[in-house]
């Protein structure tokens, strides 16, 4: 999934098939894999995470290349397909296991993180709560987690949760300003 020259970034608004979905649709990124980030167990499950008391955040790692598009692009998507104003929820997906979190490797992806904020927060109503932590541990999820959305379009959560997200991000892509001419 990664190149020379790639980075990446790990991103956690919800579900993780929703993330992977839209980030998949981006020029400039190389992959994207669901994951588990945070908690205080190696190496989880899906069923451990999903009980939401481990503290793992259902994320997504990101691997583009910089010189295609850039970090603060990457945030504005991410601002744009979830809400990051709710506690430990993405609409019906309740637990701490969906909350909005952004985990940086370091002090520059960390203060894109508090600018992408800045910049977002006068587009909602309530204050943004995405948590920003350094990235400690990361672990990947399932196989089967993999690809999710483009493997079973036609799955009820895929149609009534993901689509919506996947357009979103479409649209948001046929707007974008290519950092390369």
């Amino acid at each position: 999934m990664s190149q020379p020259g790639s980075q990446s970034l790990v991103l956690g608004g919800g579900c993780f098939w929703c993330l992977e979905a839209a980030y998949e649709l981006l020029p400039g990124v190389l992959g994207v894999e669901s994951g588990y980030a945070g908690g205080e167990r190696d190496d989880p499950s899906y069923e451990q995470v999903s009980s939401g008391l481990t503290g793992h955040a259902e994320v997504v790692k990101v691997v583009y290349d910089p010189t295609i598009i850039s970090i603060e692009t990457l945030l504005e998507l991410f601002f744009r397909i979830h809400d990051p104003t709710t506690q430990d929820r993405q609409g019906a997906d309740i637990g701490t296991q969906y909350r909005s979190i952004i985990l940086y490797a370091d002090a520059s992806q960390k203060q894109a993180a508090v600018d992408a904020i800045k910049v977002a927060q006068p587009k909602f109503g309530k204050p943004i709560v995405t948590q920003l932590e350094q990235l400690e541990k990361y672990w990947p999820a399932e196989t089967y987690h993999q690809d999710f959305y483009r493997k079973n379009p036609n799955y009820g959560y895929c149609q009534a949760v993901v689509a919506p997200k996947v357009e979103k991000a479409k649209s948001f892509v046929d707007q974008l300003v290519p950092l390369k001419p």
